[in-house]
């Protein structure tokens, strides 16, 4: 049985391939890497791959290189999650998740 929170570090790396385009002189995680994120958090602690994204929404940007944290949260059948750079809030939703 899993623990019902599941936490961890969370940086992208400034060379990550999505940054040129996202965007050029300015460069954003783009909130597709951030579920990407969720997904494998989601792997590690219940061996469960993402089936669904319910609801995200993306409020603040993450920049290449900045530390932030990902919080994934039971919640009945389905799990939310949160990214925050300290108190911060920078993106959160609901997810389902299925046998890998």
């Amino acid at each position: 049985m899993s623990t019902p929170t599941y936490h961890a570090a969370l940086c992208i790396s400034p060379d990550h391939p999505s940054l040129p385009g996202h965007f050029p002189g300015y460069p954003l995680v783009p909130g597709v890497v951030l579920l990407e994120q969720v997904a494998l958090a989601l792997r590690a602690w219940r061996d469960e791959r993402l089936v669904r994204v319910v609801e995200a929404k993306f409020v603040a940007p993450l920049l290449p290189a900045e530390q932030a944290e990902l919080s994934l949260i039971e919640n009945g059948a389905r799990v939310r999650f949160e990214i925050r750079r300290g108190g911060e809030l920078l993106a959160r939703g609901v997810i389902e998740g299925g046998s890998p």
